[in-house]
């Protein structure tokens, strides 16, 4: 009888023991309250904790991937567009991560999602889809800047995808080939500009200096006789018929 009495009180302590004893791993913080009050942060490595007087809450520390849900969002310019995205965030603060929001993950999952919404709503299309990266650290400013009471650090916030329903679609590609084909018009009529201009010059050129002229008939020539073309041209200069041109002024003259 004697022997039980002993290890009675034994058993209790090593429960009791048992029960203080935590062990926290190096990517977590244990938040421990006295008798309901914050105490301390503890951790990582083995905690001893008072069982009923102390409870200990485990937070966390690691980065965060929240995958954001896709969210009807209207454009600047009236175009309904889903779009989700993801957020990177950890804890930085385990206190007032738990202390000051009942549900960190929670509170910034909807955060994230009602910033998304407000942000991109105050820009049109285009700017959502060429502008993605300052929309990005624009979203990640705020929600950093909000989530900052709750002990949170927002690292990141990348847009994954903005949906369109098939309408805008079609609509986008007519307005994609009508830009392309102002864009090939503009260039003929730049190269016709120049090759104009250019034209002009070289009649110039030409004009001051007969020489010239007579090498490009040449050429024409040239080029006439290496494609299969059955007519000739042989190009004589002007001057061989001026004598046929004044003629008959002379012979008028003599007859006068």
């Amino acid at each position: 009888m004697n022997g039980l009495y002993g290890i009675v009180p034994a058993v209790f302590v090593l429960g009791l023991l048992f029960l203080s004893v935590r062990v926290i791993p190096e990517y977590e913080r244990g938040v421990v309250f006295f008798l309901g009050r914050f105490q301390t942060i503890k951790g990582p490595g083995l905690v001893f904790v008072v069982p009923i007087i102390q409870q200990v809450t485990k937070v966390d520390l690691r980065v965060i991937t929240m995958d954001v849900p896709s969210q009807d969002v209207i454009s600047r310019d009236n175009v309904t567009v889903r779009v989700n995205a993801v957020v990177y965030f950890r804890v930085v603060d385990p206190q007032r991560a738990i202390i000051n929001v009942e549900n960190y993950y929670m509170a910034t999952s909807q955060l994230a999602q009602t910033t998304l919404r407000s942000v991109l709503g105050r820009h049109e299309l285009d700017e959502m889809l060429a502008e993605r990266d300052k929309l990005n650290s624009d979203i990640q400013e705020i929600l950093d800047e909000q989530t900052a009471e709750w002990g949170i650090k927002v690292t990141n916030v990348e847009i994954k995808q903005v949906e369109l329903d098939e309408s805008m679609v079609r609509a986008i590609s007519r307005q994609a080939e009508a830009e392309r084909e102002r864009r090939a018009k503009v260039i003929n009529a730049e190269g016709e500009l120049q090759a104009s201009k250019t034209l002009l010059e070289a009649a110039v050129v030409m004009a001051k200096n007969p020489q010239a002229l007579q090498l490009r008939y040449l050429q024409t020539v040239r080029d006439m006789a290496s494609s299969n073309s059955s007519t000739i041209l042989f190009p004589l200069p002007i001057e061989l018929f001026k004598t046929f041109i004044q003629r008959p002024d002379k012979d008028d003259d003599v007859n006068a």
